[in-house]
């Protein structure tokens, strides 16, 4: 199948997934990344295309996405290569897409919405796990109230991860964690409030963090106020609210430099037979101003599978052009059930309303 798509950290963790399923659908991108051996190595196991090249000098990366119809930008952390990646598509006319979960990101890609309509030009982010399967399921939940207020999405499953996953985890140990409120986003304490939520298998502990919904929600459903859990063991909670005075430490660069080569050291991410056996579980749930709530839940495959997949369809529909111009979210682009054409997803209805409670000392 003719598919002009240049795939950008092609050769990392989940880069590699991708490249491999686009391949496995029948499709030819051409890979790149910084380091010439690694995508000639990569290239060459696929029979595949390549291009090497860092984005340091402008020029040089529009020259490289120019001939392309769409750039998915596998290379995290996403806080270094979305801002070069997403100006040399728009200065070119090239789509762009990206498997970030980080809210800077996403905030920054939202906020060139006019710049991309212009251009010509569609800026879709998040087509992988984070956050396919909770915007989906938000946009679900936003159809099931006349004027839902308020949204709360919790994860259950990311027990393991991959080196650029590790690095953008680095990251955020600097940061605090953040909210939506009244259509804004504001920081606020690690690990600032718990809920009790039932997956599907009974109650666990969940604690709020800083997922990419914070921003992408709001865009995908128009709901003022967004918050974000993921189960935790209890332990966990209590570690979270202590190391909250390091954050100034995790901030500093030799810091930041030693965290992400021990990340590079020591984390491969989950094997094949990990990925087989592992599942993840959405909730959600939407409250309007008269108490009235709904909620639901998903079930999906292994994540890093699962955005594998996601990511070659987002891209295939994107470039068969079925997405409008300008900034858009997996569920604006392709409405609320697009997680359910995958294998493995299901939805179900739950009852709402299981119990919240707010952290101690907040």
């Amino acid at each position: 199948m003719d598919w002009e798509v240049l795939v950008y950290g092609s050769y990392g963790y989940t880069g590699a997934l991708v490249a491999r399923t686009a391949v496995e659908s029948g499709y030819s991108p051409t890979l790149a990344g910084r380091t010439t051996e690694r995508v000639e190595r990569q290239a060459t196991e696929l029979d595949l295309d390549h291009r090497a090249f860092s984005l340091e000098h402008r020029t040089v990366v529009e020259d490289q996405v120019a001939a392309f119809d769409a750039v998915l930008n596998c290379a995290g952390p996403f806080s270094a290569t979305a801002g070069p990646l997403a100006s040399a598509c728009i200065a070119t006319g090239t789509d762009y897409l990206d498997i970030t979960g980080e809210i800077a990101v996403l905030e920054s890609l939202a906020g060139r919405d006019e710049e991309a309509r212009n251009a010509g030009v569609t800026l879709l982010p998040a087509v992988g796990f984070d956050v396919v399967p909770t915007d989906c399921l938000a946009a679900h939940l936003a159809s099931r109230l006349s004027s839902p207020t308020r949204l709360t999405l919790a994860i259950d499953g990311l027990d393991t991860f991959s080196p650029g996953t590790g690095k953008s985890m680095v990251e955020g140990l600097s940061r605090p964690a953040a909210v939506r409120e009244d259509g804004e986003i504001r920081t606020v304490p690690a690990a600032a409030e718990t809920r009790r939520i039932d997956f599907g298998r009974g109650t666990k502990t969940a604690v709020s963090i800083p997922w990419g919904d914070v921003a992408t929600a709001y865009y995908t459903t128009g709901i003022p106020d967004v918050r974000t859990f993921a189960a935790v063991p209890e332990f966990a909670v209590g570690l979270l609210r202590r190391t909250r005075p390091l954050a100034p430490l995790f901030a500093s660069a030799p810091v930041q430099r030693a965290l992400k080569a021990l990340v590079d050291a020591t984390v491969s991410g989950p094997t094949a037979e990990e990925r087989a056996q592992d599942v993840a579980r959405v909730w959600g749930e939407v409250v309007d101003d008269e108490g009235d709530r709904a909620a639901a839940r998903l079930r999906t495959p292994d994540p890093y599978d699962l955005t594998a997949r996601t990511a070659v369809v987002a891209t295939q529909r994107l470039v068969a052009g079925e997405v409008a111009d300008g900034f858009q979210t997996p569920a604006s682009a392709f409405g609320p059930d697009f997680v359910l054409e995958f294998e493995g997803v299901e939805r179900e209805d739950a009852t709402a309303g299981v119990g919240a409670t707010a952290g101690p000392g907040d």
